[in-house]
């Protein structure tokens, strides 16, 4: 009885440290164009010793029949015509200590726009696809995209 117990112990707590895992934002991710599903870049989001999270785009994928876009031209200050390549799209999202795998009090560029928006960001039972929101004021004014985890 004793070692079914501990077996059942040692399942659980590896079931535990695999969810705590899946929670987090840390990796690669795909970004996809909300109107044509094309792959838009690849954005690598690291998480910061504050435990906030960061992220910038590490390639820029071109979308059939567009116009490449290679720097941040409507940016403004020190990111204006900066290359899209190392370019910090999101900064200081934290995990919400209350809902699980959602991470909340965070900033987003938008690099088509140059304008940036409070974010919040949802990750799924799996942790492999990130429903990221940019918004003004309250979190209804915004917009949503996916991304899918790379890595």
């Amino acid at each position: 009885m004793k070692k079914i117990i501990t077996h059942l112990f040692l399942c659980l707590s590896f079931g535990i440290a695999i969810n705590a895992q899946a929670a987090d934002l840390a990796g690669k991710w795909k970004t996809l164009d909300d109107k044509t599903g094309y792959a838009r870049a690849e954005v690598l989001i690291t998480k910061l010793k504050d435990g906030t999270y960061t992220g910038k785009i590490i390639k820029v994928h071109a979308i059939p029949n567009r116009e490449a876009i290679t720097t941040c031209g409507k940016c403004e200050g020190k990111l204006k015509n900066a290359p899209l390549v190392g370019l910090p799209i999101l900064s200081g999202f934290k995990l919400n200590g209350v809902k699980d795998n959602e991470y909340i009090d965070g900033k987003v560029i938008d690099p088509l726009s140059g304008n940036t928006y409070q974010g919040k960001g949802q990750l799924n039972a799996r942790g492999n696809v990130l429903t990221l929101r940019g918004y003004v004021g309250t979190s209804l004014l915004g917009r949503t995209v996916s991304w899918i985890r790379i890595e």
